[in-house]
């Protein structure tokens, strides 16, 4: 299924939420979440999206192959780690955001720039479900 086709009007308010969700934040950052959230969701075709925008703007090859692995690397920063720990709290929310996620992560971030990272967060799960949903694998359109 093709969601610009089938639900032009669903297609086109996530693209609205998701490029209010970015508005301050850093591109490597969010990027990062991105990817991050969108391995968890074992999405291919965001995956493949998010880690070409990642090398585009400016990330590196090596931290990109470790983000699976990010609390074991010490290439990340502080910043990262509580966004990527909010990051996977969130995806798996069954599991809960614990008030030391959420706590650390607002240590970092402005409460604008964590109501973003938020939205960004929940925006990217979107994609994922959407993608997965309908069977989007990467070199589809």
């Amino acid at each position: 299924m093709n969601f610009t086709t089938v639900a032009p009007k669903v297609f086109k308010a996530v693209l609205a939420l998701d490029a209010a969700a970015r508005e301050g934040l850093d591109p490597v950052l969010l990027e990062l979440v991105q990817i991050r959230a969108s391995q968890i969701n074992r999405c291919a075709y965001c995956i493949d999206y998010h880690t070409t925008d990642a090398r585009k703007a400016g990330e590196s090859e090596e931290r990109i192959y470790q983000l699976s692995a990010w609390e074991e690397s010490s290439l990340f920063t502080e910043k990262e780690r509580a966004a990527l720990a909010l990051t996977e709290a969130v995806t798996r929310l069954p599991e809960g955001v614990s008030d030391a996620v959420y706590e650390e992560a607002a240590l970092h971030f402005d409460e604008k720039e964590l109501a973003h990272l938020i939205a960004l967060i929940f925006t990217v799960n979107t994609w994922n479900r959407m993608n997965v949903t309908t069977r989007k694998t990467p070199g589809t359109q």
